[in-house]
């Protein structure tokens, strides 16, 4: 099972390195492959006013460190096509964010790297959409055939599902879209981000971390290549995305319960 776990954005160093810390446990266990995820810049905030994160050169050598330290795997977001190659030197895995997710530009500089290509689903896009996405990294990569899971497992692209727009302020996850992706390629179900409610909360984006078990256990059920949790030891005084992050000392239990029902769908 992929395992995706960490703070929405670098803060200090000493909470990106107590939060790594924690998260040992899962690089241990070979059942899962971990990858501690952090991002070095949230280029999309909701206010001008809010914390982006330390930028490229300071967030790279951050993000270095934990991989030095801890031997884990790293993913990370990418913004624009100037950006991949140089990220690509840390970084394990490439995630393209969900507004970002048909930016050919992106895509295309992403795929030019060694590093796996993860693919947030649009908010505002129907599943089977993804597909186009897909092959633009798979056409770069010397692939001209059909995306299939099987094209995209061999060609490092994933797909992450992260909610849909529904109303004002809410996201709502349609667990058929998670079958419907899997026919052309690997999905990562993001629970804490399927829980956030866009520009709710005033100047930042709420959100209610109390659901973020209930879809998590459904995604399991269903059938999922990997899980996404933004993690942090005290959510409330995160600098980003807080109030849908699941606090370290939960998520133990929540990963047990995955495991049981994964051994019982699988």
């Amino acid at each position: 099972m992929i395992l995706i776990a960490g703070p929405c954005v670098l803060e200090s160093r000493d909470n990106v390195m107590r939060i790594a810390e924690s998260l040992g446990k899962y690089h241990d266990d070979c059942t899962k492959e971990f990858y501690f995820k952090a991002s070095f810049d949230k280029a999309n905030r909701t206010s001008l006013d809010s914390f982006r994160g330390p930028g490229l050169e300071e967030g790279l050598k951050m993000l270095a460190e934990v991989k030095e330290q801890f031997g884990y795997k790293i993913l990370t977001d990418v913004h624009d096509y100037t950006q991949p190659a140089s990220v690509a030197e840390v970084a394990d895995v490439l995630q393209i964010p969900a507004f970002l997710c048909r930016q050919t530009d992106l895509l295309v500089a992403a795929a030019k790297t060694d590093a796996v290509v993860n693919i947030k689903k649009g908010q505002f896009l129907a599943p089977a959409a993804m597909e186009h996405s897909v092959k633009k990294v798979l056409k770069t990569r010397g692939f001209d055939g059909e995306a299939t899971y099987e094209s995209a497992q061999k060609y490092n692209v994933w797909l992450t599902e992260r909610g849909t727009t529904f109303g004002y302020g809410n996201l709502v996850v349609d667990m058929r879209g998670l079958v419907t992706m899997r026919q052309f390629a690997p999905v990562v179900f993001d629970a804490t981000h399927s829980v956030q409610m866009p520009a709710s909360g005033g100047a930042s984006s709420g959100g209610d971390s109390s659901f973020v078990p209930y879809l998590s256990r459904a995604a399991a059920a269903v059938g999922v290549d990997g899980f996404f949790f933004e993690t942090h030891f005290d959510p409330s005084i995160a600098l980003s995305d807080g109030p849908n992050m699941i606090e370290l000392q939960k998520l133990d239990t929540l990963i047990e319960q995955i495991d049981a029902i994964r051994s019982i769908v699988e």
